[in-house]
């Protein structure tokens, strides 16, 4: 019995998930899940300034239908960035292009190839032609990301048949949010440390952190421990940012 728009205010404050739910139970709930009122609620505060980033415009009429042309991947920042928030939560999933990151020596084209691959969302990817030292940066503001959100840190990546040392030294995993350090070793041949994508590419979770509610630095490094010996064949499309949630499946 309650009036259209108390239904609206009340269904907001739920999740994206539980919002579309709703919308089965009558044609009442399917009225109110439309509103606007509830799916700004849902976007993140700065949707505005996404649209205005993004490199191919987006055509929606609603607030619901702008949601649901985020939870595709949307290049923004002349395409060196994708955002996509998670359907289920209205979380922000971010991926840096290779672009976009500090690989040693990536523009000697002895040792780096910069190329476009037709399974990639970006450009171009780079291309690992050899190399006795790899070492890979990045980072990103905690202010671009969901607030007080679980994260986690994948190099989205592909090893070529015809790749050679990647499984002969172990590299270091580094993660640094303000004071907070997380170091590991990882050998990048090793499959049980990757996970497949549904895009055909691999990831190798480099590392988890929280973002709480102030703007910090998240810095993230892969660095081979000892040098020395070439290796070959390793292809980096970006790191990805991914809320780590329960029951959630990455796309």
């Amino acid at each position: 019995m309650l009036p259209e728009d108390c239904l609206s205010v009340v269904l907001s404050f739920t999740s994206p998930e539980d919002a579309l739910r709703s919308s089965l139970v009558s044609s009442v709930f399917r009225s109110a899940t439309d509103s606007d009122m509830v799916w700004e609620r849902f976007l993140p505060p700065d949707y505005p300034e996404i649209v205005s980033n993004s490199v191919r415009p987006l055509e929606f009429r609603s607030k619901k239908e702008l949601f649901q042309c985020l939870c595709d991947s949307v290049p923004i920042d002349g395409g060196n960035k994708i955002l996509k928030l998670e359907k289920s939560t209205g979380k922000k999933c971010y991926i840096l292009s290779a672009q976009q990151l500090s690989i040693t020596w990536s523009s000697n084209a002895l040792y780096w190839s910069w190329i476009p691959m037709a399974e990639s969302r970006f450009s171009r990817v780079a291309v690992l032609r050899t190399t006795d030292w790899l070492e890979v940066r990045g980072s990103i503001r905690t202010q671009m990301l969901s607030p007080n959100t679980s994260y986690g840190v994948y190099l989205v990546m592909q090893v070529l048949e015809r790749a050679y040392g990647l499984d002969l030294m172990p590299l270091e995993m580094r993660l640094e949010v303000g004071n907070k350090v997380c170091c590991t070793s990882v050998f990048l041949e090793e499959k049980k440390q990757m996970s497949e994508r549904e895009d055909g590419w691999m990831a190798m979770e480099l590392g988890d952190f929280f973002s709480g509610d102030k703007d910090e630095v998240v810095k993230m490094s892969l660095m081979e421990i000892k040098g020395c010996h070439l290796k070959a064949g390793l292809v980096i499309e970006g790191i990805e940012f991914r809320p780590k949630l329960q029951n959630m499946i990455s796309k």
